[in-house]
C-alpha cells in the first residue's frame, strides 16, 4: 500500500509516487495536480539561474508556514509564560507532566533508571514505564528543564507537540499527497490545531505528541517496493520512540493503519497485490527492530515493580455524545462552558467538536473525490473511529438512546480495552485534515496556475467558512498555590536527613491535585515524598490499578478535613495511627503550604503530632522524635 497523490486519470485512483523537487514545471495529468514540488502557487518554476532564487523562496515559504504553526502554539499557551502562579485548567495533569520532565532530566544527569523512581510514593516508588513518563520529550528537553525549570519545559513541550504535529503533517501532505503549499499548510493546521488537539495539549502530553505519526505512516505506506529492510528498520526505530512519547497514540495509529489498509486494498486490489510483499516486509522488519528495543521496557511496564492491571477508572464511561461532532468546543472562538460539558466527559476530552460546517465539507469532499481509493479508505477510517468514540451505548444530546455502540466490538480486545473511547475521535482529526488538503489541492490544480480562478475562490471560501469557527483560543489557566520558600529555597534540608521524607500536608494519595508531585517537580526532585499523582497497584499482593498509593488512615483523615473544613475530635488511637503512618512514610517533617481550608488542617495536625511552627512561608512539624 502506498500513500501518494490520487490520480484522477484512472477510475481506480492509482496512488502516485512521492513528490520530488523539479527544476521546471511539468505537464499535469488530466484532472490531477502537477507532479513535482511546485513553486509558490500561481508562479511557474523558472529554469536556469532563476531556479536557485525560486528554490530559496520556496524554502522561505516552508519556514513561514512552520513559524506560523509555532507562533499559534505560543499564543495558545500565552496564559502561562512567565506566570509561575498559573497552571492549565486540568492542573493535576500539568503537575504530573512537569514532574515527569524533571524526572527525565534527573535520569539523564544522574544516570538513574528512567523507568522507575522512589522520589514519589515513598517507600514503594513508582513504575514510570507504566505511567505516562514521556521520556521521548523529557530527555531532549533536559537542558530546558535544568536551565529554566519544569514549567517552561512543559510549555515548550506543549508548543512542540502542537506545532510539531502540524509541521509533520504539512511535510507529508506536501511531499506525498498534494504538492501545493496552501493545501498542505491548511491540512497541517487542521491536524495540529483541531479542537481535540488543543484540548489534549494542555493536560496530556502523551496524547498531543503526534509528530511521529506522519513519518510512521509514510514508512508503512510506501508507493515503491525497494529498500524494504532499510525502511523497515527506520519504521521500527520510530515505533520504539513513539512508545516513549505515548503508547495510546501508537494503538490508534495501528488501528487506523489497519482499517486504512483494508479499505484501500478493497478499493484498489491490483495495487494492493503489487505492494503487499514490500508492505508486509517493512512491517515485519519494523516489528523485529521495535521488539528488540522495547523488550525490556515493556517487561518492566507489565511485570516490573509497581506494575498494575486494568485502569483505575471506568474507561468505557469516558465516551462522546453523538451531538458533540457538530458542536463547538469551549477552547474555540464560538465555544462556551455549558454545552461541551454535557457532550464530553471533561474539558480535556473534547476530541470531536468539529462543527457542522467541517462535517458537511468532509461529506462533499468524499463525494467529489470518491474515485480516489485513498479518499474512500480514509472515509471508512474516519467513520469507524467516530462510531467507536460513542462508547458502548450511544448518547444524543445528553440522553441515552439505548442503542449499542460499535465500541462493544473491541471492548474486550487487549490494549483497546484500556483506551478511553472518547479518544478514538482523535483519529478523525488527521482524516479531516488530509481530506481538506486533498480538496484544496484538487481545486488549485483544476483551476490551473495562471491568474485568479473562480473555483479556487469559491472552494477556498467554503473551507475558510468551515474552519474559522474552529479557531482555537488560548488554553484556559487556573491559579495555583505557590510552592513554599521552605521547599524551593532548601530550608527543608536542615530537617530531613538522608533516607527520610518530606510529607506535604495533606498527603494526597488519590487522584486529586498532589502537592507532593507539584513541589517535587518545581524543586527538581531533590527530596523524597510519599503519595503523589500516578497509577499504581492497589496493594503489594493485588495488582489491580488505583490512583496513587494505597490510602493510609492519617492521609484519609487530613484529606477529609481539607475537603470539609471540619476539625474532628482527635483520639489517642488517631495519634497512635499517625505515628504508625509516619513510620511507614519514613517522615522527618510535615509541611503545609497554601490550602483553601488551611487553618482546620493545621489545627488537626497540631492535635495529632504536637504544635508546628511557621518557617519560610510554610507551617512545619518536625516528627523525627515520633518516628524514631
Amino acid at each position: 500500500m502506498g500513500l501518494g497523490r490520487p490520480d484522477a486519470d484512472r477510475p481506480d485512483g492509482l496512488m502516485a509516487a512521492p513528490v520530488e523537487p523539479a527544476a521546471r514545471e511539468p505537464e499535469p495529468a488530466r484532472g490531477a495536480e502537477p507532479a513535482g514540488d511546485p513553486a509558490p502557487v500561481g508562479e511557474p518554476v523558472p529554469a536556469g539561474a532563476s531556479a536557485a532564487r525560486s528554490l530559496r523562496r520556496v524554502r522561505g515559504l516552508d519556514v513561514a508556514v512552520i513559524a506560523g504553526y509555532v507562533g499559534l502554539a505560543v499564543l495558545l499557551t500565552s496564559g502561562q509564560w512567565v506566570r509561575p502562579e498559573r497552571l492549565f485548567h486540568q492542573d493535576n495533569d500539568q503537575m504530573l507532566f512537569e514532574w515527569m520532565l524533571a524526572r527525565a532530566a534527573r535520569a539523564v544527569t544522574g544516570a538513574e533508571n528512567p523507568l522507575y523512581s522512589t522520589a514519589l510514593n515513598a517507600p514503594d516508588g513508582v513504575n514510570l514505564m507504566a505511567n505516562t513518563s514521556v521520556l521521548g520529550l523529557g530527555v531532549p528537553l533536559t537542558p530546558v528543564t535544568l536551565l529554566f525549570g519544569t514549567q517552561p519545559a512543559f510549555l515548550v513541550a506543549v508548543v512542540a507537540c502542537l506545532a510539531g504535529t502540524a509541521t509533520a503533517w504539512y511535510v507529508l501532505l506536501l511531499r506525498r499527497l498534494v504538492g501545493c503549499r496552501v493545501a498542505a499548510a491548511v491540512g497541517g493546521l487542521v491536524c495540529g490545531f483541531a479542537p481535540g488537539m488543543v484540548a489534549q495539549a494542555g493536560a496530556h502530553l502523551h496524547i498531543a505528541a503526534q509528530f511521529l505519526v506522519p513519518p510512521i505512516l509514510a514508512l508503512v505506506f510506501r508507493p515503491d517496493t525497494d529498500r524494504v529492510r532499510r525502511r523497515g528498520a527506520a519504521l521500527g526505530l520510530l515505533v520504539a520512540y513513539q512508545v516513549f512519547l505515548g503508547e495510546e497514540v501508537l494503538v490508534f495509529v495501528a488501528l487506523a493503519a489497519g482499517v486504512l489498509t483494508v479499505g484501500y486494498a478493497l478499493a484498489d486490489r491490483a495495487m494492493a497485490r503489487r505492494l503487499a510483499p514490500a508492505f508486509l516486509g517493512r512491517i515485519g522488519v519494523g516489528a523485529l527492530v521495535a521488539g528488540a528495543l522495547l523488550a525490556y521496557p515493556l517487561w518492566f511496564q507489565f511485570r516490573g515493580p509497581g506494575h498494575y492491571r486494568g485502569m483505575p477508572f471506568d474507561a468505557p464511561g469516558f465516551r462522546l455524545d453523538a451531538a458533540s461532532f457538530t458542536a463547538s468546543a469551549r477552547q474555540t472562538v464560538l465555544g462556551d462552558d455549558h454545552l461541551p460539558g454535557l457532550l464530553a466527559p471533561n474539558p480535556t476530552e473534547e476530541n470531536s467538536f468539529f462543527g457542522p460546517g467541517l462535517l458537511v465539507l468532509a461529506v462533499v469532499i468524499v463525494v467529489w473525490l470518491w474515485r480516489s481509493p485513498l479518499v474512500r479508505a480514509m472515509a471508512v477510517v474516519g467513520t469507524v473511529a467516530a462510531l467507536f468514540s460513542l462508547g458502548p451505548v450511544v448518547r444524543v444530546d445528553g440522553a441515552s438512546t439505548g442503542l449499542p455502540g460499535p465500541y462493544r466490538l473491541v471492548a474486550g480486545v487487549p490494549l483497546l480495552d484500556l483506551v478511553v473511547p472518547a479518544r478514538f475521535a482523535l483519529i478523525c482529526v488527521p482524516v479531516l485534515g488530509v481530506l481538506v488538503a486533498l480538496s484544496l489541492g484538487r481545486a488549485w490544480s483544476t483551476a490551473g496556475h495562471a491568474g485568479p480562478a473562480p473555483v479556487r475562490l469559491l472552494w477556498g471560501g467554503a473551507v475558510a467558512a468551515a474552519l474559522l469557527p474552529l479557531a482555537p483560543t488560548p488554553i484556559r489557566t487556573v491559579p495555583a498555590w505557590p510552592v513554599p520558600a521552605f521547599v524551593t529555597d532548601g530550608g527543608w534540608r536542615e530537617y530531613v536527613p538522608t533516607g527520610r521524607t518530606l510529607v506535604p500536608v495533606p498527603p494526597v494519595t488519590g487522584a486529586g491535585a498532589s502537592p507532593a508531585t507539584f513541589w517535587s517537580a518545581r524543586a527538581g526532585l531533590v527530596f523524597t515524598a510519599p503519595g503523589g499523582y500516578f497509577i499504581g497497584p492497589r496493594a503489594a499482593d493485588d495488582p489491580t490499578a488505583r490512583w496513587g498509593a494505597p490510602d493510609r488512615p492519617t492521609a484519609l483523615l487530613l484529606r477529609r478535613v481539607a475537603e470539609t473544613g471540619q476539625v474532628p475530635v482527635v483520639t489517642d488511637g488517631d495519634r497512635r495511627q499517625a505515628a504508625v503512618d509516619l513510620r511507614h512514610w519514613r517522615a522527618a517533617v510535615l509541611v503545609q503550604g497554601g490550602l483553601r481550608r488551611s487553618d482546620p488542617v493545621r489545627r488537626t495536625v497540631d492535635q495529632l503530632v504536637g504544635p508546628g511552627r511557621e518557617i519560610d512561608g510554610a507551617w512545619v512539624w518536625v516528627v523525627r522524635p515520633l518516628v524514631g
